[in-house]
């Protein structure tokens, strides 16, 4: 078997070595060695079956020579009754233990006097389950009343509650902060910063020139560019009066219209105009600063 095998891999290996030493020629060279390769490899596919084929014939002349001899199984005794329910006894499952379930053998121990048409009501036991979940309810209840009424290691809802409110509290303010949606009257700071003062006389040009004039020289409203003011000059006292309006005197509430952030912006803006002496600017209002 080794020598064939030997020979075999030669042949492989010469294979490529015949097909290089073919002369090539102008119309047929190419054409045989192929059909040598096509041969060579039928003649390969051949030796292989016929070893397979051989292994087969060796290998059922050794069974037949020397039969293996197949095992015996004895037939599997009949159980008596009183073994079979011996048997059931012992090896109850898990499902008729959760279950509570009894075996018909023992119906006779579990019969109440209780009888009605011939019918006889049995004795059954509570199932394992059941009452394993009652007795779970049970140190439940006294693990939750010590837990948030004895101890109060946990809050309760009105507790969780307040504390989600706070938390939410701190995180809108926080978010608010980021946005530069916390100013208000009493945090508002004064600024001559460019860019918020352009800002500013955006929303005043926009909201603000049909009652204060496009300098802020008063038409309806009073005039802004003077020192003289009805509800208070700061930068503090024009928020509050822009956010919170004046609705006795037809000052709007421009709280739901303008973010704190345009209040802010339009409150310096105004500011900024004190001095500027507008053309045809409306009389002195309010007190004097």
């Amino acid at each position: 078997m080794k020598r064939l095998i030997y020979t075999i891999a030669i042949l492989l290996t010469s294979c490529p070595l015949w097909a290089a030493e073919t002369p090539a020629s102008e119309g047929s060279g190419n054409t045989f060695s192929e059909v040598v390769v096509i041969l060579f490899l039928i003649a390969l596919l051949f030796l292989i079956v016929s070893l397979v084929l051989l292994k087969t014939v060796k290998v059922m002349a050794n069974e037949i020579k020397n039969p293996a001899l197949l095992p015996v199984e004895e037939p599997a005794r009949m159980l008596e009754y009183s073994e079979w329910e011996a048997s059931e006894k012992t090896s109850q499952s898990i499902w008729a233990k959760l279950m509570g379930l009894r075996p018909i053998s023992e119906e006779k121990d579990i019969m109440m006097d209780h009888e009605f048409d011939g019918i006889v009501e049995l004795d059954n036991p509570t199932p394992a389950w059941f009452m394993g979940l009652f007795y779970a309810t049970i140190i439940f209840a006294v693990v939750y009343l010590l837990n948030y009424h004895v101890f109060e290691w946990s809050p309760l809802q009105d507790e969780e509650y307040a504390i989600e409110m706070k938390a939410a509290e701190v995180a809108k303010a926080a978010v608010l902060a980021k946005s530069g949606e916390a100013i208000d009257e009493n945090s508002v700071k004064a600024s001559t910063d460019a860019g918020i003062i352009a800002a500013g006389k955006a929303v005043y040009t926009q909201n603000c020139i049909a009652c204060h004039g496009a300098l802020g020289e008063g038409t309806v409203g009073p005039n802004l560019t003077d020192d003289s003011w009805i509800h208070g000059g700061t930068v503090n006292a024009i928020f509050k009066t822009i956010k919170y309006g004046v609705p006795e005197k037809g000052m709007i509430s421009w709280e739901k219209t303008l973010t704190p952030k345009q209040t802010s912006d339009v409150s310096n803006f105004i500011l900024s105009l004190q001095g500027t002496n507008p053309p045809n600017p409306k009389a002195p209002q309010g007190v004097k600063l």
